[in-house]
């Protein structure tokens, strides 16, 4: 680890072999927490690049148990996180909705590292079970149409990297790893990213696999479409700017986002939103996210008909339903 530091320091890259390498040897507990701290602080202070951000990629799946749900053909719905925004767990709730309106979902999330209430945090206090079994998830997919992927359970050998993440408090390059690391190897995908930099590097790593894929951005810094202002989006096909209008939305003020200041007014807006009873700024947000996901998984359903269908889910609560289901014994 002294030579890839020294490396580092002296303003260099590394390739995509010896960024694997040094995941891997994270991974095996070759390394102390003092050079892991270091080595995590090198990427809060410059930019990675796509050979880095692919070799650590290769490295966390190679370490991950892997779970087949290929047969339920699911897609992922996930932020990167460290946008710095604290909303709700906006694409947690995306999540039910686009399993309400048909299309299944293995849901890869953990605990807050950047805020208070990531995805784990508020499932968890809701009583959501956690498990890396694969006949529970499958019975969960099959019934609830999601299972939730809690990541500490698939990649254990990060296990020594997490007290580290928790006193840095600061977004590391784990949290550009989330989307792209779900064990179940999804091929559908909506990755939301906290930078544009960010989402040209997935766009490019996505366009080397098979993937059905939409990576978003709104250019105001959040990891979703936040609806308050102009968001890009970019897919296998195309890469374009858009405004709340072109889905037929309001553009929504940021504290109209805001989520709650503990675990238990997070987990009163999740099920307010579920239940129909949230703001029409809550409501339409998640409608939002939830319609590009579903526009990612079939490009061939319009941006409003998507917003129709996810909108349906929601009020129809098929998305309560399947949330109840994925709490169910």
């Amino acid at each position: 680890m002294k030579k890839i530091l020294a490396h580092l320091f002296d303003y260099k890259s590394l390739s995509k072999e010896q960024a694997r390498e040094v995941l891997l040897g994270i991974g095996k507990g070759d390394y102390n927490a003092s050079q892991i701290a270091a080595f995590l602080t090198v990427y809060a202070m410059r930019s990675i690049t796509v050979q880095e951000l692919e070799g650590f990629r290769d490295a966390m799946l190679e370490l991950c148990l892997a779970v087949d749900l290929a047969a339920y053909d699911p897609m992922d719905v996930c932020g990167t996180g460290g946008d710095g925004k604290d909303t709700f767990n906006i694409s947690t709730l995306s999540c039910f909705v686009v399993a309400g309106a048909g299309q299944r979902v293995a849901k890869h999330g953990n605990h807050g590292v950047s805020s208070h209430c990531g995805s784990s945090t508020v499932l968890e206090y809701l009583g959501v079970k956690f498990s890396n079994e694969a006949d529970f998830l499958e019975r969960k997919i099959e019934r609830a149409g999601v299972c939730f992927l809690h990541a500490p359970l698939f990649h254990p050998a990060m296990k020594n990297v997490a007290p580290i993440r928790r006193d840095l408090g600061v977004k590391t390059f784990f949290n550009m790893l989330g989307p792209i690391i779900n064990p179940a190897f999804p091929q559908k995908q909506l990755a939301g990213v906290f930078s544009l930099e960010l989402a040209r590097l997935y766009a490019y790593l996505y366009q080397q696999t098979n993937k059905q894929f939409l990576v978003l951005h709104t250019l105001d810094g959040y990891d979703e479409v936040s609806l308050t202002g102009p968001f890009k989006i970019i897919t296998a096909h195309t890469e374009q700017v858009l405004l709340p209008s072109q889905l037929g939305l309001e553009t929504l003020r940021p504290e109209a986002l805001s989520g709650g200041e503990t675990v238990e007014a997070s987990a009163r807006i999740f099920m307010n939103v579920l239940n129909n009873e949230a703001t029409p700024a809550q409501k339409q947000v998640v409608v939002a996210n939830a319609a590009l996901a579903l526009h990612g998984a079939n490009p061939n359903l319009a941006l409003a008909d998507a917003v129709a269908a996810a909108r349906e889910s929601l009020e129809s609560k098929k998305a309560l339903d399947c949330f109840k289901k994925l709490v169910e014994a």
